[in-house]
């Protein structure tokens, strides 16, 4: 599933692509994706401008000049198309391209979604924080609320490893399989480690750790894994930085000297694969 990286990167390519058109068709071909699209979807986009872009999380929300926010969900195999129309307005149509809207700027975005396990949601800008599939999330990990102070008080009491606290996204928002890895690597925590027994110093290592992995990977375009590509169809780079993802069996890339190195380790934590390091996290 795409992780706040790869969001990140399609908000943006949206914004750039979108923002400030107007919205001259919108076609549901479909009824539903993971849940069913909310009545009257197409109507009332067309003749919609588009405002702006905000994430949520793994969400991207676009808002539109009525009042509205359309809420958009990836799911597992979701990506977005964005094309230009130059004119032609009768676009072949790809496979599982289930929702696509034109603007009078020529602009096309189309979602593709073989799995259906994306959403597609229409709320009141006003009440996007009280929407059930965001009001429960955690603070963004970019920003000023996702600190140090924070994250040990999050901690604190937690017998759970430190890995799925962090994977819980009422802690923090977004954050996902891939980057928790490697944050956990840089930090020099072990997966299993217990949460609640990480001190001071450890969550401030971690905090530092998991902004400058996520920044990283949005400066990369993110990873490409199985079906994400960026919106433009280029792959993100970001996979080719991983230091331990997936990388069982291979020379920690930061233990010194041939004679001390060590291989990459794999322990799988609530039916998900984790990658360490055995000599450096602890």
């Amino acid at each position: 599933m795409p992780e706040l990286p790869e969001v990140e990167t399609v908000m943006r390519g949206m914004r750039a692509h979108l923002e400030g058109h107007t919205i001259v068709r919108a076609e549901m071909r479909r009824p539903d994706l993971r849940w069913a699209m909310p009545p009257g979807l197409a109507a009332r986009l067309q003749g919609a401008r588009v405002l702006g872009f905000r994430r949520r999380g793994k969400y991207i929300l676009m808002r539109l000049d009525g009042g509205d926010t359309m809420l958009l969900h990836l799911g597992m195999s979701g990506r977005v198309n964005l094309t230009r129309l130059d004119g032609v307005r009768e676009v072949a149509v790809g496979l599982h391209e289930h929702v696509v809207m034109e603007t009078e700027q020529g602009g096309r975005f189309g979602l593709v979604d073989p799995r259906r396990f994306g959403a597609i949601d229409l709320m009141p800008t006003q009440d996007e924080d009280a929407h059930r599939l965001l009001a429960g999330l955690g603070p963004e990990p970019l920003e000023p609320g996702f600190s140090a102070k924070f994250l040990h008080a999050a901690f604190a009491g937690r017998r759970t490893s430190v890995k799925a606290v962090l994977l819980d996204q009422r802690v923090v928002a977004g954050l996902g399989n891939i980057y928790v890895c490697e944050a956990l690597f840089r930090a020099r925590l072990a997966p299993w480690r217990v949460a609640g027994a990480i001190g001071r110093a450890g969550t401030a290592r971690l905090v530092g750790a998991i902004r400058a992995v996520l920044e990283e990977a949005i400066a990369a375009g993110g990873s490409s894994l199985r079906d994400y590509v960026q919106p433009d169809g280029e792959l993100g780079y970001f996979q080719h930085a991983w230091r331990v993802y997936g990388r069982e069996g291979e020379p920690c890339p930061d233990c010194p000297g041939e004679a001390a190195c060590s291989l990459v380790g794999r322990i799988v934590q609530g039916g998900r694969s984790s990658f360490y390091c055995p000599a450096l996290q602890r």
